[in-house]
Protein backbone atom coordinates (compact mmCIF):
# COMPACT_ATOMS: atom_id res chain seq x y z
CA UNK A 1 0.00 0.00 0.00
CA UNK A 2 2.78 2.16 -0.04
CA UNK A 3 3.22 3.58 3.77
CA UNK A 4 6.46 1.90 3.93
CA UNK A 5 9.05 4.98 5.50
CA UNK A 6 6.18 7.04 6.18
CA UNK A 7 4.71 8.47 9.21
CA UNK A 8 2.75 7.14 11.57
CA UNK A 9 0.29 9.63 13.88
CA UNK A 10 -0.46 8.33 17.24
CA UNK A 11 -3.29 10.26 18.89
CA UNK A 12 -3.77 9.89 22.54
CA UNK A 13 -7.06 11.49 24.40
CA UNK A 14 -5.93 12.08 28.04
CA UNK A 15 -8.13 13.15 31.12
CA UNK A 16 -6.51 12.96 34.13
CA UNK A 17 -3.98 10.67 32.92
CA UNK A 18 -0.97 11.95 34.96
CA UNK A 19 -0.62 8.68 36.92
CA UNK A 20 0.41 6.72 33.86
CA UNK A 21 1.06 8.79 30.65
CA UNK A 22 4.92 9.21 31.23
CA UNK A 23 4.94 5.68 31.66
CA UNK A 24 3.04 5.02 28.52
CA UNK A 25 4.99 7.69 26.57
CA UNK A 26 8.06 6.23 27.34
CA UNK A 27 7.02 2.66 26.21
CA UNK A 28 5.55 4.35 22.61
CA UNK A 29 9.29 5.73 22.18
CA UNK A 30 10.97 2.45 23.16
CA UNK A 31 8.76 0.78 20.16
CA UNK A 32 11.37 -0.70 17.44
CA UNK A 33 9.22 1.74 14.40
CA UNK A 34 12.40 1.36 12.02
CA UNK A 35 11.38 -2.31 11.91
CA UNK A 36 7.75 -1.51 10.48
CA UNK A 37 9.67 1.32 8.36
CA UNK A 38 7.82 3.99 9.82
CA UNK A 39 8.17 7.04 12.00
CA UNK A 40 6.20 7.55 14.93
CA UNK A 41 4.59 11.29 15.37
CA UNK A 42 3.01 11.56 19.08
CA UNK A 43 0.21 13.81 19.69
CA UNK A 44 -1.22 14.14 23.28
CA UNK A 45 -4.78 15.40 23.47
CA UNK A 46 -5.37 17.04 27.05
CA UNK A 47 -9.20 17.06 27.57
CA UNK A 48 -9.24 19.90 30.08
CA UNK A 49 -7.67 17.68 32.66
CA UNK A 50 -7.82 19.11 36.24
CA UNK A 51 -4.40 17.30 37.10
CA UNK A 52 -0.60 17.31 35.84
CA UNK A 53 -1.60 15.22 32.63
CA UNK A 54 -0.59 18.20 30.15
CA UNK A 55 2.69 18.97 32.07
CA UNK A 56 4.07 15.50 32.35
CA UNK A 57 2.90 15.29 28.57
CA UNK A 58 4.20 18.56 27.51
CA UNK A 59 7.48 17.90 28.92
CA UNK A 60 8.44 15.34 26.37
CA UNK A 61 10.42 16.89 23.69
CA UNK A 62 8.94 14.32 21.06
CA UNK A 63 5.04 15.01 21.88
CA UNK A 64 3.06 17.67 19.91
CA UNK A 65 0.48 18.57 22.83
CA UNK A 66 -3.27 19.71 22.20
CA UNK A 67 -4.71 21.27 25.33
CA UNK A 68 -8.75 21.70 25.01
CA UNK A 69 -10.01 24.37 27.21
CA UNK A 70 -13.41 22.54 28.04
CA UNK A 71 -13.84 18.71 28.98
CA UNK A 72 -15.56 17.51 25.72
CA UNK A 73 -15.43 13.58 25.87
CA UNK A 74 -12.68 11.74 24.82
CA UNK A 75 -14.57 11.69 21.40
CA UNK A 76 -13.81 15.14 21.51
CA UNK A 77 -10.61 14.96 22.11
CA UNK A 78 -9.99 12.00 19.21
CA UNK A 79 -11.36 14.20 16.67
CA UNK A 80 -9.32 17.36 17.55
CA UNK A 81 -6.27 14.91 17.38
CA UNK A 82 -7.54 13.60 13.99
CA UNK A 83 -7.31 17.40 13.13
CA UNK A 84 -3.86 18.04 13.36
CA UNK A 85 -2.17 14.85 12.85
CA UNK A 86 0.22 14.90 9.82
CA UNK A 87 0.89 11.33 9.41
CA UNK A 88 0.13 9.26 6.42
CA UNK A 89 -1.38 6.58 9.20
CA UNK A 90 -2.95 7.39 12.30
CA UNK A 91 -3.68 5.27 15.31
CA UNK A 92 -5.74 6.08 18.14
CA UNK A 93 -4.03 4.50 21.37
CA UNK A 94 -5.89 5.29 25.31
CA UNK A 95 -3.48 6.90 27.61
CA UNK A 96 -3.36 4.67 30.02
CA UNK A 97 -1.64 1.63 30.37
CA UNK A 98 -4.09 -1.33 29.43
CA UNK A 99 -2.59 -1.67 26.19
CA UNK A 100 0.89 -2.21 24.88
CA UNK A 101 2.33 -0.12 22.15
CA UNK A 102 4.63 -3.24 21.34
CA UNK A 103 1.17 -4.44 19.25
CA UNK A 104 1.58 -1.41 16.93
CA UNK A 105 3.81 -3.14 14.69
CA UNK A 106 1.76 -6.08 13.81
CA UNK A 107 -1.15 -3.76 13.60
CA UNK A 108 1.32 -1.71 10.79
CA UNK A 109 2.16 -4.85 9.28
CA UNK A 110 -1.29 -5.58 8.31
CA UNK A 111 -1.67 -2.64 7.00
CA UNK A 112 1.60 -2.37 4.71
CA UNK A 113 0.69 -6.45 3.45
CA UNK A 114 -2.75 -4.87 2.02
CA UNK A 115 -4.97 -7.75 4.73
CA UNK A 116 -7.48 -4.66 5.44
CA UNK A 117 -8.17 -0.98 4.79
CA UNK A 118 -8.07 -0.59 8.37
CA UNK A 119 -6.92 -2.58 11.03
CA UNK A 120 -8.24 -2.88 14.73
CA UNK A 121 -6.30 -4.98 17.58
CA UNK A 122 -8.41 -7.24 18.97
CA UNK A 123 -7.72 -8.37 22.94
CA UNK A 124 -10.41 -11.77 22.39
CA UNK A 125 -9.11 -13.45 18.96
CA UNK A 126 -7.90 -16.74 20.85
CA UNK A 127 -8.65 -15.29 24.14
CA UNK A 128 -11.31 -15.02 26.62
CA UNK A 129 -11.98 -13.01 29.84
CA UNK A 130 -8.89 -10.96 31.45
CA UNK A 131 -7.77 -11.76 35.24
CA UNK A 132 -8.45 -8.68 36.25
CA UNK A 133 -11.92 -7.69 33.82
CA UNK A 134 -15.01 -7.22 35.24
CA UNK A 135 -17.97 -9.42 33.63
CA UNK A 136 -19.42 -6.53 33.04
CA UNK A 137 -16.75 -4.85 30.65
CA UNK A 138 -16.49 -7.97 29.12
CA UNK A 139 -20.05 -9.10 28.68
CA UNK A 140 -20.37 -5.37 27.59
CA UNK A 141 -17.66 -5.32 25.25
CA UNK A 142 -18.76 -8.57 23.77
CA UNK A 143 -22.10 -8.06 23.31
CA UNK A 144 -21.80 -4.84 21.00
CA UNK A 145 -19.69 -7.09 18.68
CA UNK A 146 -23.26 -8.65 18.34
CA UNK A 147 -24.71 -5.25 17.99
CA UNK A 148 -22.46 -3.84 15.16
CA UNK A 149 -22.93 -7.21 13.43
CA UNK A 150 -27.44 -6.55 13.63
CA UNK A 151 -27.00 -3.18 12.55
CA UNK A 152 -23.75 -3.12 9.83
CA UNK A 153 -24.24 -6.77 9.39
CA UNK A 154 -20.57 -6.86 9.68
CA UNK A 155 -19.36 -8.90 13.09
CA UNK A 156 -15.82 -7.09 14.80
CA UNK A 157 -14.06 -9.24 17.29
CA UNK A 158 -13.55 -6.54 19.47
CA UNK A 159 -15.33 -3.50 18.70
CA UNK A 160 -14.44 -1.09 21.75
CA UNK A 161 -10.77 -2.02 21.51
CA UNK A 162 -8.88 1.20 22.27
CA UNK A 163 -5.93 0.39 19.68
CA UNK A 164 -7.31 0.98 16.31
CA UNK A 165 -5.14 2.25 13.06
CA UNK A 166 -6.32 3.85 9.97
CA UNK A 167 -5.29 5.27 6.51
CA UNK A 168 -5.05 8.86 7.81
CA UNK A 169 -6.54 10.34 4.55
CA UNK A 170 -9.32 7.97 4.98
CA UNK A 171 -10.75 8.49 8.15
CA UNK A 172 -10.31 12.61 7.67
CA UNK A 173 -12.46 11.83 5.03
CA UNK A 174 -15.11 10.87 7.09
CA UNK A 175 -17.42 13.33 8.71
CA UNK A 176 -17.49 12.77 12.61
CA UNK A 177 -20.02 14.01 15.51
CA UNK A 178 -19.95 12.42 18.17
CA UNK A 179 -17.99 13.50 21.37
CA UNK A 180 -17.86 10.77 24.02
CA UNK A 181 -16.49 6.71 24.26
CA UNK A 182 -19.02 6.46 21.14
CA UNK A 183 -16.61 8.02 18.48
CA UNK A 184 -15.49 4.33 18.51
CA UNK A 185 -18.82 2.97 17.48
CA UNK A 186 -19.62 5.81 15.12
CA UNK A 187 -16.44 5.51 13.21
CA UNK A 188 -17.04 1.38 12.99
CA UNK A 189 -20.27 2.20 10.98
CA UNK A 190 -19.55 5.16 8.98
CA UNK A 191 -16.60 2.80 7.72
CA UNK A 192 -18.26 0.14 7.09
CA UNK A 193 -21.28 2.07 5.73
CA UNK A 194 -18.25 2.75 3.02
CA UNK A 195 -17.37 -0.63 2.23
CA UNK A 196 -14.24 -0.50 4.07
CA UNK A 197 -12.45 -3.54 5.23
CA UNK A 198 -11.61 -4.14 8.95
CA UNK A 199 -9.18 -6.80 10.17
CA UNK A 200 -8.43 -8.03 13.49
CA UNK A 201 -4.89 -9.26 15.11
CA UNK A 202 -4.23 -10.20 18.17
CA UNK A 203 -2.77 -7.99 21.00
CA UNK A 204 -2.43 -8.14 24.85
CA UNK A 205 -4.48 -6.59 27.21
CA UNK A 206 -4.12 -5.53 31.06
CA UNK A 207 -7.43 -4.29 32.16
CA UNK A 208 -7.66 -1.50 35.17
CA UNK A 209 -9.96 -1.20 37.55
CA UNK A 210 -12.71 1.90 38.48
CA UNK A 211 -10.32 2.57 41.30
CA UNK A 212 -7.30 2.85 38.67
CA UNK A 213 -9.36 5.39 36.93
CA UNK A 214 -11.60 3.33 33.96
CA UNK A 215 -14.12 5.64 33.45
CA UNK A 216 -16.72 3.71 30.92
CA UNK A 217 -19.74 2.22 32.19
CA UNK A 218 -23.19 0.75 31.42
CA UNK A 219 -24.40 4.31 30.46
CA UNK A 220 -21.98 3.80 27.53
CA UNK A 221 -22.99 0.52 26.36
CA UNK A 222 -26.67 1.58 25.90
CA UNK A 223 -25.53 4.79 23.76
CA UNK A 224 -22.83 2.75 22.07
CA UNK A 225 -25.93 0.23 21.30
CA UNK A 226 -27.92 3.17 20.06
CA UNK A 227 -24.57 5.03 17.59
CA UNK A 228 -24.60 1.44 15.86
CA UNK A 229 -28.08 1.79 15.09
CA UNK A 230 -28.06 5.63 14.05
CA UNK A 231 -25.02 5.10 11.79
CA UNK A 232 -25.55 1.94 10.59
CA UNK A 233 -25.87 3.32 6.85
CA UNK A 234 -22.89 6.12 7.25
Amino acid sequence: MGFAGKVLSIVIPAYNEERFIGTLLERILTVDFRSVGVQPELIVVDDCSSDRTAEIAGACPDVVLKRLTVNGGKGQAVRAGIEIATGDLLMIQDADLEYDPNDYLPMVRAILEGRGDIVYGSRYLGHGRYSGQSWLAYLGGRSLSIVALIATGHYINDTVTALKLFPRHLLAGVPLETSGFELDHEISAKLLARGYRIVEVPISYSPRSKAQGKKIGLRDWFIGARTYWRYSRG
